[in-house]
């Protein structure tokens, strides 16, 4: 039994330091949170199984395919939803704990970095100030809400798809506005 332990301690540790090895080749002098990222990518991985698996339990299955309509609400609302998630000040304590406050960016927006260790939080706080990441998941959970709950999901995206109308129609306003003066 000694023995067996000893061996699979050898083998985890010659796993290790390769490990270390590529990571240390593929990031040069740039630290880079790889072990981060692969937490995240098993968290986004392991979140997808999970929705199959509570899609099948519920009896619903995907689509043939998606709906222009679908699609183009899913995603104003995704491109809405990721930026209040990443960018707004009142979603800013979800935030917190993985970033540091640098300013305000624009209208009803802020710019925050990732904290810089342990490897998870910078990588969760990469994800978390990041509108292009974000809308990766977020336009996921929308796609199974059509899948195991189309009419809620539709309305949900609906409420975000018109914030981002409103948004627009409160930029070209106050563009008039300055045309005017």
């Amino acid at each position: 039994m000694k023995t067996i332990r000893a061996s699979a301690q050898h083998v985890a540790d010659q796993v290790a330091g390769l490990v270390r090895s590529e990571a240390g080749e593929y990031s040069g002098a740039e630290p880079r949170p790889l072990g981060g990222y692969v937490v995240t990518l098993a968290a986004y991985g392991g979140l997808c199984a999970s929705m199959v698996g509570v899609a099948k339990l519920a009896g619903a299955t995907p689509p043939e395919r998606t709906s222009p309509a679908d699609l183009l609400l899913i995603a104003t609302a995704t491109h809405k939803l990721s930026r209040i998630l990443t960018k707004d000040p009142v979603t800013s304590p979800l935030r917190a704990p993985f970033t540091r406050f640098r300013g305000v960016s624009g209208p009803a927006e802020l710019t925050e970095d990732a904290r810089e260790s342990p490897s998870l939080v910078h990588s969760t706080g990469e994800l978390l100030t990041c509108p292009f990441c974000t809308a990766q998941w977020v336009a996921t959970g929308f796609f199974f809400g059509l899948v195991v709950a189309p009419r809620f999901t539709r309305l949900a995206a609906s409420v975000f798809t018109a914030v981002a109308g409103a948004d627009v129609l409160q930029f070209a306003y106050s563009r008039l506005e300055q045309t005017a003066e």
